[in-house]
């Protein structure tokens, strides 16, 4: 899909499109905090421990937990697009998929496009970024970066700078660097900030590969968990959506088991190393094959995870010793959610729960309460104006979001979103392109199944349908409530509300006249 960026001078906004406001300005330069932004990869809420869920218990979390005590956890915060890189695009610009440019994978965020990043050093503010990127175009608004090729390696990730660019569709090249991949990031962020110029605030963003696809772990973890069985989420065998009444199959768990039996017979030839093969499941029944699957997904994660929070650690005791831990605004959290066997998936993308969900902790003393948590509707569009917030500078000129920095204090204003606007641009049959609205109490997804003209989507469309969740009554979605009756008005309601929050946030489809007949035929 490709349709003209928003450029804009500094300091005009688009018309139509709701300005991110700044409620307070730092009175000197020395009140200016720090921010360390730390950004993980498909680091789902249900594998933090501090969310609860059936992994709670297993969770290596004592750093993660060292943040939440000591800051605010937010219970409610949700991606406007669940998938890597419109995510990344989206906290960067503050703006939607359809305003920024970035839909699906395949896009790629346009240089010139101004981001939270540029807003800083304009400010005065040193900024840095260091591991994944993902953007595939080269960084702008950053005074240092060394970011992975793509997706970046586990181990011995090439790692490229400003001096020997070249975009990622261009071709490998850059610079291999010997080790673990979060270690890395870790060493180059503590380093960066050690050699800064004192006489200036920073910006860092600390950006993990883990935990994405392959979940590979350093040595160090290698016998965490053994001979532990994890326990199952309570909808793990939802095989079919007979009884759920689901309305698209999913990437089911089956299909991790076929990719490790087939890197398995020849692990070179496979897009990614997976840890610990042979893998198969040959000769087993469909419930005993599932939950093989299940147990060597979560115990790959769970250790890829906990070199997350060994790291985040690295860094929170580095903050001390250097004195900066008052001073500094520490935020971790991932760029979506991730199914973790929920309904009998893997992956991300869909508007459920475990997908839809950014777990998120902030920590900065001289504000936010500790150990408090938050219970707002708050979106990744969200994240550029609460920093510039802080930091007293203007946020990005396609900025849709708001600052929560209120929130995070407790002190909500009454006109704060009471609903959310999601949508997944990207058609596959077994993921079909949809967008939904999300309130605290229920959820209505419409599943329009078109590409329109995505990059990386299927050829063929799904016929549209539709999914409403009572979210009070079944927080895991196991049962889709739109033919029943007792909800009608409701969902009646929820359906305007839906087309409100689209046109609020500029995404008409007015190009595609495709997509008006979809709606014509299956939205009433």
């Amino acid at each position: 899909m490709t349709k003209s960026v928003y450029l804009l001078p500094l300091g005009i906004l688009a018309a139509g499109i709701p300005a991110c406001g700044n409620a307070h300005t730092p009175k000197n330069e020395k009140e200016r905090p720090n921010i360390l932004f730390i950004l993980s990869d498909d680091h789902t809420s249900q594998a933090w421990g501090v969310y609860g869920g059936v992994l709670s218990a297993y969770a290596k979390n004592e750093n993660i937990r060292r943040l939440a005590s000591e800051g605010c956890v937010l219970n409610n915060c949700f991606c406007t697009n669940s998938i890597s890189v419109p995510s990344r695009a989206a906290i960067l610009t503050g703006a939607y998929s359809h305003v920024n440019n970035v839909y699906t994978l395949e896009d790629a965020l346009a240089p010139e496009t101004d981001n939270i990043a540029k807003r800083m050093q304009a400010g005065g503010y040193q900024t840095a970024l260091f591991g994944k990127w993902h953007l595939k175009k080269k960084p702008t608004g950053f005074d240092d970066f060394l970011v992975f090729h793509d997706q970046g390696e586990y181990w011995d990730p090439i790692m490229k700078t400003d001096t020997n660019w070249i975009d990622d569709d261009k071709g490998k090249q850059g610079e291999v660097f010997q080790g673990f991949s979060t270690d890395i990031v870790t060493d180059k962020t503590m380093e960066w900030i050690q050699n800064r110029d004192k006489e200036k605030p920073f910006m860092m963003f600390c950006h993990f590969k883990a935990t994405h696809e392959p979940w590979d772990f350093p040595e160090r973890m290698k016998h965490l968990y053994e001979d532990v069985v994890f326990p199952e989420p309570e909808n793990m065998m939802e095989f079919s959506p007979v009884k759920s009444g689901r309305t698209f199959r999913g990437q089911q768990l089956e299909n991790m088991g076929w990719r490790w039996e087939t890197a398995s017979k020849d692990p070179a030839a496979w897009w990614c190393q997976y840890p610990e093969l042979p893998f198969s499941t040959q000769g087993m029944d469909s419930i005993a094959a599932r939950k093989k699957i299940y147990q060597k997904m979560i115990k790959d994660y769970l250790r890829c995870g906990a070199a997350i929070d060994d790291n985040i650690g690295r860094l929170l005791h580095f903050l001390d010793a250097e004195g900066l831990s008052q001073n500094t605004i520490v935020v971790y959290v991932s760029d979506q959610g991730y199914f973790l066997g929920e309904h009998g998936f893997f992956d991300k993308r869909m508007m459920y729960e475990e997908s839809l969900r950014m777990p998120f902790v902030i920590r900065y003393p001289k504000e936010i309460p500790a150990g408090s948590r938050n219970n707002d509707i708050i979106l990744n569009v969200d994240f550029a104006a609460m920093l510039a917030d802080y930091a007293g500078v203007e946020a990005p000129a396609l900025c849709q979001g708001k600052s929560f920095r209120d929130n995070l204090r407790a002190e909500t204003s009454p006109d704060w979103r009471d609903k959310m606007y999601y949508r997944y641009w990207t058609q596959h049959l077994i993921r079909p392109a949809h967008m939904g609205i999300r309130t605290q109490d229920y959820k209505l997804i419409f599943l329009y199944g078109d590409k329109l003209n995505t990059r990386g989507s299927d050829n063929k469309s799904s016929t549209p349908s539709w999914e409403f969740y009572d979210l009070r009554t079944d927080p895991y979605e196991n049962k889709n409530q739109y033919d029943n009756p007792a909800y009608a008005t409701l969902i009646k309601q929820l359906k305007k509300d839906l087309l409100e929050e689209r046109q609020k946030s500029g995404d008409t489809d007015e190009d595609y006249p495709q997509m008006q007949e979809i709606i014509e035929k299956y939205y009433w």
